[in-house]
């Protein structure tokens, strides 16, 4: 019977939210954003770490269809010039119109591993060398912004779900044994967990990145900060488990399985936690943009992923300059795929709480 409920709750969630067009919206950008990390090396023109630094700053690429005589054309670009003016004291670049270079689709190109194992060289959109194609202008070292924002993506997307899968986990055993043992054991274990809530998540951050050595790979960075966000974010989704498993283990089936000797772990992590999966559900998708911030901000910082490994919040820092934001706009693209990441992830997390909790609603 369980199973059916599971199954009808699972169907009127997504028809639920194929109804409700601004959660749709928000669902379907959720989808492309993560597709387009997953197949980042398909999608992207370069690899994360190709460099042009004669083309430092350089604006985004022209894509022309119409030829010089007014005629319907291939897809092509003009290779920038690049130049120094005397009179303004600034780097300008100007297309080079004396060689179009034509956009070639499904074609050879770099080298990467497809999903990360199958070795290929197909890419979505090439041109032929000596042409270069810069969808959304490159940095200051010449990179290709699109591909890093592709490649950024997959630490910034993906460190939410990793730390949720850490922290959500810990707290709802934590609370769930709090919530079940009650007494002596209930209020130890409560009082360790505000302890823990008490911890300014971000300073903590911020002071433990700090301290890191310097010389640690990117990989391995993610990896502590993904920890981090973990050990302080399951204290709270423990203190509602507790107070949830409070009013569950007086129920009749809990009181049903200790009459048939069931073990007390066996209770909870069988018969009273899946209970509170609706709630869990809720809040891990609520939860996901916070984690999606807080690693951006300290990447921003400069305490999280460090160059050249890209993420969206280590991108984002060329931005912070106020020449940068007048001059080169395209330097801002990461921050409003943080905003328009963190925008989806609250639609559908709201959408998802009416649904499995109506009394929710403002009415």
């Amino acid at each position: 019977m369980s199973e059916l409920l599971t199954k009808k709750t699972r169907k009127t969630i997504i028809n639920r939210l194929i109804k409700d067009k601004i959660a749709l919206s928000g669902l379907i950008i959720l989808v492309l954003l993560y597709l387009s990390i997953l197949f980042a090396g398909f999608l992207s023109p370069y690899p994360k770490d190709y460099s042009n630094r004669h083309l430092s700053y350089a604006p985004p690429s022209k894509i022309f269809t119409i030829d010089r005589n007014g005629k319907l054309s291939r897809p092509y670009t003009y290779n920038y010039i690049r130049k120094f003016n005397p009179e303004t004291f600034k780097i300008e670049y100007k297309p080079d119109r004396s060689k179009k270079y034509y956009l070639k689709f499904f074609s050879d190109g770099f080298s990467y591993k497809f999903l990360g194992i199958i070795p290929t060289r197909l890419h979505f959109v090439t041109v032929d060398k000596p042409g270069e194609l810069f969808l959304t202008g490159t940095d200051i070292n010449g990179r290709d912004n699109f591909s890093r924002l592709l490649y950024g993506g997959q630490i910034s997307l993906t460190i939410g779900f990793l730390a949720l899968f850490i922290s959500y986990p810990i707290g709802a055993l934590y609370g769930g044994i709090s919530g079940y043992f009650g007494g002596r054991t209930d209020n130890i274990m409560m009082r360790v967990a505000e302890t823990i809530m008490c911890i300014p998540g971000f300073y903590l951050l911020i002071s433990l990145a700090a301290i890191l050595p310097a010389n640690i790979s990117s990989t391995q960075r993610f990896t502590l900060i993904t920890v981090i966000l973990s050990f302080i974010g399951w204290a709270g989704l423990s203190r509602v488990i507790r107070g949830m498993v409070l009013s569950i283990k007086s129920q009749e089936f809990v009181e049903a399985a200790r009459s048939i000797g069931a073990g007390k772990l066996r209770i909870i992590l069988k018969h009273i936690l899946p209970q509170t999966a609706s709630y869990v559900i809720v809040a891990m998708t609520l939860n996901v943009p916070g984690y999606i911030l807080a690693e951006s901000g300290l990447s921003f910082l400069g305490l999280g992923i460090q160059q050249p490994d890209a993420s969206w919040g280590n991108m984002l820092k060329e931005a912070q300059e106020y020449f940068n934001i007048i001059n080169r706009p395209w330097l801002l693209t990461p921050g409003f795929l943080i905003f328009i990441a963190v925008l989806a992830f609250n639609l559908v997390g709201d959408a998802i709480r009416d649904i499995l909790d109506p009394r929710s609603k403002v009415r």
